[in-house]
């Protein structure tokens, strides 16, 4: 099909059959062979090179028109040829014996043998390799990307001798923008100018990609038909591949708008895929050799492979930085899974990575957003439009209004967007927003496509005007990379891991509740034994002092008050952070009465969350014990606790005795030595070193920076208050504050089995004890209550339902909770009394009374 057969109109200008146009241009000539070397077609201007019309050579060996050796080098340089799209080259060759030399391109096209040759250059370049190599080594000496394209640029001027030379660069839109240039002075620039899509037409682009160097030597030269035009057939020969292809009518059209005289291209094809064009203009007509062509066409290889090997080193310490932020963010939820519903932490961790103004997290139906983001009631309807389309996979946009009208009202703070998915089913994302970006874009003349009208319809014209053509974009934001979109997927497939992950411990949870609550039983039973113990010598060591009885008395109450101290300990600050300070010097209160001055406590005040806190707790009770029995405190020896934080924010403990009996390691592996070895490692990810030298016990401890809540001494000392003594507690002479029986919901066991033992001290007949929801509701079903005392939070359930259930059968209740002022009970229960823990019969009896007056 030639250009005549197809008429250019605004339906099928994508379509124009470029590389059928059955001619090429006239400063070279084609020959068509079959396998046979039997001449098949011809360009009528071959007269002017083989001194033989184009019909009288048709059919003729090629052996009768051109000089054996140049022929035999053709044949052989035919057998390197490889893959579809490879085209030999031949330089200095003789057509006859004795006459001018040519250059030729030689390729092959459905059987079919194309060559091509053009004069040689009277004066050729005789060192390539160096040529290559100095420009080479030119591009490497520059650091930035804007320098290495602007370098590109004057390599290729230097070389080809055109007026302008630009890198040109494509969009993802298919438009394109000078990203650096080289220019003849006097011709004005083209730098940072854009064209649209439409200027480069798609089976334009493919044909770059196979055949990476296209030159255009004369606008105004008339094409060179190829004879015959059709095979037998009716096809016509396939250009794709030649040197000399001759040019769409529109293109000539189109470079002469633009005042060109002579153009040429040089692909630059990153990874398989067109990244841009070498686009070379001159104002007059212009060829260069074809060696040195070939030489630009190799420079545009290299180049590309550079840029390409620049891109992918910057790609891949972007990556690296990435992954590190993702790793970290990971750890982080991992132990804490609320972060993950926290948008400041988790925008700030993702901000580092992938730039935004924005974020918003949408779990189960919750919104929580940060930074600049579009109104929270306008998050669902965008991930039901979400859920629509992206199967899950990670989806970005800089024209959110494009995706849903609805953002135009908000494109503002929320024109670009980039949605994560980090479920299955349903689909929860983390959403981040880039606000609008208003700039300004360059045109080289107006991007819209002019139609004429004619006897045949509309009809194509390119654009006759180049004036610079300003167009504000609004609505838009800057566009996210593909390199942002790499992470972002990297970020998915690990956030949806974790998640799993979550959703797997939940389920595990109730299985592993029965373990815990035997772990509990038995941390009970050994404590309880430690306890009575201790008691006992404290009753023998009273006894011994020889005083009377009201002394006795009230000596060993003041030391089993002591005792009863630091037993809670465990549960005083279990929801808020306490001072770890006073957990020790109470411990050892209870133990040395007077004599605490022999335990010396050094460092930085320090706060340890409550999970730390009630493992240190445990640890400390245990190490205290066995110093009171068996170490430096049980003789007139000392004890020394350094604490300490180091620059990561890691607590250190160092527990050092001296002065007391020769150490023995013991002889056995009881409870007690298991807490105090395994406890800090196992429950908090911590390290514990033992040792047992003759001087006096050490141990040191290691407690991660992730439970240490602060060292300020401020804030210490506004937890310093001394814990609850047993003079707060109601005396066994009080009237009963309660009577019949009472429902305790509690979910643990230690603490449920102390506020048991308070009701019944209170006056209750019976109590009954419930751990979760499902229980305490069979309890209610089954039984009836006088009243009941509620603990607010259960694990992972709260106890609302039950409150429900009281109220409905009008059982008196209240809520028990260890969040302070910060819990607000919610509707349909804002009368009910609130019990702050720890629980003493002194504050469960005041309240209970008045819940039972009233």
């Amino acid at each position: 099909m030639s250009s005549a057969d197809f008429e250019v109109d605004l339906t099928n200008c994508d379509r124009e059959p470029i590389h059928q146009l059955g001619a090429i241009q006239p400063f070279g000539f084609l020959i068509a062979l079959s396998s046979d070397w039997l001449i098949k077609r011809a360009s009528v201007n071959v007269a002017d090179f083989l001194g033989v019309k184009a019909e009288d050579i048709l059919g003729t060996p090629m052996s009768d028109h051109m000089a054996a050796e140049t022929l035999h080098a053709i044949r052989n340089r035919l057998t390197l040829l490889r893959g579809p799209d490879a085209v030999e080259r031949l330089f200095g060759l003789a057509l006859r014996t004795g006459g001018p030399r040519y250059d030729f391109a030689l390729h092959m096209t459905d059987g079919t043998i194309v060559l091509e040759g053009e004069p040689s250059a009277e004066t050729p370049d005789a060192d390539t390799a160096s040529t290559i190599r100095a420009m080479m080594a030119r591009l490497d000496a520059t650091d930035k990307i804007s320098d290495f394209l602007r370098e590109g640029a004057r390599q290729v001027r230097a070389l080809t001798g055109f007026d302008r030379v630009m890198v040109y660069q494509f969009d993802r839109d298919g438009s394109g923008t000078v990203a650096a240039e080289a220019v003849r002075s006097g011709i004005g620039s083209f730098h940072g100018l854009r064209y649209p899509a439409s200027d480069i037409p798609q089976q334009a682009r493919k044909l770059y990609v196979r055949t990476p160097f296209r030159v255009i030597a004369d606008v105004d030269a008339t094409p060179a038909a190829i004879m015959p035009e059709r095979d037998e057939q009716g096809e016509p020969l396939d250009l794709s591949l030649s040197v000399l292809r001759s040019v769409s009518p529109i293109h000539i059209e189109y470079l002469k708008n633009m005042g060109v005289g002579a153009s040429l291209s040089i692909s630059i094809i990153l990874e398989g895929k067109l990244w841009g064009l070498f686009a070379c203009h001159h104002y007059q007509p212009r060829c260069p050799d074809f060696e040195r062509r070939s030489i630009a066409e190799l420079f545009g290889q290299m180049f590309a492979l550079k840029l390409e090997s620049r891109q992918r080193e910057a790609l891949a310490r972007y990556e690296i930085e990435a992954r590190a932020t993702s790793d970290r963010i990971l750890a982080s939820v991992a132990g804490d899974s609320t972060l993950l519903d926290n948008p400041d932490w988790l925008g700030s961790m993702l901000g580092k990575t992938v730039p935004c103004d924005g974020i918003a997290i949408y779990i189960d139906g919750k919104i929580a957003t940060s930074g600049a983001t579009p109104p929270a009631s306008a998050i669902p309807t965008l991930v039901r439009r979400l859920n629509a389309m992206t199967s899950g996979r990670v989806y970005s946009t800089d024209h959110l209004g494009d995706l849903l009208p609805q953002a135009r009202e908000y494109a503002d703070v929320g024109a670009g967007l980039l949605a994560i998915p980090i479920s299955r089913t349903p689909r929860d994302y983390v959403l981040l927003f880039r606000q609008e970006k208003v700039r300004t874009v360059n045109w080289a003349g107006d991007p819209h496509k002019p139609a004429s009208y004619g006897p045949n319809g509309a009809r194509l014209t390119p654009r006759q005007s180049f004036e610079t053509w300003a167009e504000e974009v609004r609505g838009r934001s800057e566009p996210f990379t593909d390199a942002e979109l790499r992470v972002a997927e990297m970020l998915r497939a690990s956030l949806i891991e974790v998640v799993l992950r979550l959703s797997d411990d939940a389920q595990a949870e109730r299985q592993r509740a029965s373990e815990r609550q035997e772990l509990l039983i038995a941390e009970l039973n050994h404590r309880v034994r430690n306890i009575l113990s201790l008691i006992r010598g404290l009753v023998r060591q009273s006894h011994d002092t020889g005083t009377d009885l009201n002394s006795y008395i009230k000596l060993l109450e003041g030391r089993i008050e002591s005792l009863a101290r630091a037993h809670d300990q465990i549960t005083q600050d279990n929801w808020s952070p306490a001072p770890l300070r006073r957990l020790i010097e109470t411990e050892a209160a209870a133990y040395l009465a007077g004599k605490a001055s022999r335990v010396k406590v050094e460092g930085p005040p320090i706060l340890l969350h409550p999970h730390a806190f009630s493992t240190l707790a445990l640890v400390m009770h245990e190490l205290m014990t066995n110093s009171a029995k068996y170490g430096a405190l049980s003789d007139s020896g000392s004890l020394t606790v350094e604490l300490s934080i180091d620059q990561y924010g890691d607590c250190f403990i160092e527990w050092r005795e001296r002065g007391g009996p020769a150490v023995q390691p013991p002889k056995r592996q009881g409870f007690g030595t298991t807490i105090i070895e395994r406890s800090i490692p196992y429950d908090l990810g911590g390290t514990a070193d033992i040792r047992f030298p003759l001087t006096g016990m050490e141990a040191d401890f290691c407690i991660p920076a992730r439970y240490v809540a602060a060292s300020e001494t401020e804030v210490a000392e506004n937890h310093a208050e001394p814990i609850s003594t047993l003079a707060e507690r109601r005396d066994p002479g009080d009237a009963p504050v309660l009577s019949g029986p009472v429902l305790l919901v509690e979910d643990s066991l230690i603490i449920a089995m102390d506020a048991e033992d308070i009701l019944l001290q209170l006056g209750a007949e019976r109590v009954t004890v419930a751990a979760g929801v499902v229980a305490a509701l069979n309890e209610i079903e089954n039984g009836a209550f006088t009243a009941a005392v509620l603990d607010v939070n259960l694990g992972s359930e709260t106890s609302l339902p039950i409150a429900d259930a009281l109220a409905a059968k009008g059982v008196p209740y209240i809520f028990a909770t260890g969040y302070g002022e910060q819990f607000q009970a919610p509707d349909g229960h804002a009368s009910a009394q609130i019990l702050q823990k720890p629980y003493t019969a002194a504050n469960m009896g005041r309240i209970l009374a008045d819940l039972l007056e009233r």
